[in-house]
C-alpha cells in the first residue's frame, strides 16, 4: 500500500530527534553519514518525502492510536552516501492522517 502524499513528517520530529545527538537511541551519527545535519533538515525532509514516502508501506502494528507501517528503502544523503533505513509510519485513528513517527538503520 502506498501512504498518502500529504503524509504529515513533522520538522521538530528532525530536528529535535533524528538530527540532534541523544544519549540513548541516538541516529543523528547514522545520518550525518550521509551528511544529513541540524544546518540541512530541509534536505532530510525532502528526502523523506521523495525517497521513502512513494514506496510501499507495510503494516506491521495496530497500536491504541493507530495503524503503524513500515517503509523499508535508502536515503541517498547531501553527500551522496547511500543509507539502507526503515522508517515508521502512523496512521492515526483520530485524526484520519498518516505521519512519519522515526527511522531507523536496516541492517536486515
Amino acid at each position: 500500500m502506498k501512504l498518502p502524499p500529504d503524509t504529515i513528517i513533522a520538522t521538530t520530529k528532525l530536528d529535535e530527534y533524528l538530527l540532534r545527538h541523544r544519549d540513548e537511541d541516538d541516529k543523528s551519527g547514522f545520518l550525518a553519514l550521509a551528511g544529513y545535519t541540524l544546518e540541512n533538515v530541509d534536505r532530510l525532509l525532502n528526502d523523506l518525502r521523495t525517497q521513502l514516502l512513494p514506496l510501499d508501506a507495510e503494516f506491521f502494528d495496530q497500536t491504541e492510536y493507530g495503524a503503524k507501517y513500515q517503509i523499508r528503502g535508502t536515503l541517498t544523503g547531501p553527500n551522496g552516501r547511500v543509507l539502507p533505513v526503515v522508517s515508521i509510519w502512523m496512521k492515526e485513528d483520530a485524526t484520519g492522517k498518516a505521519k512519519f513517527v522515526t527511522l531507523f538503520p536496516d541492517k536486515s
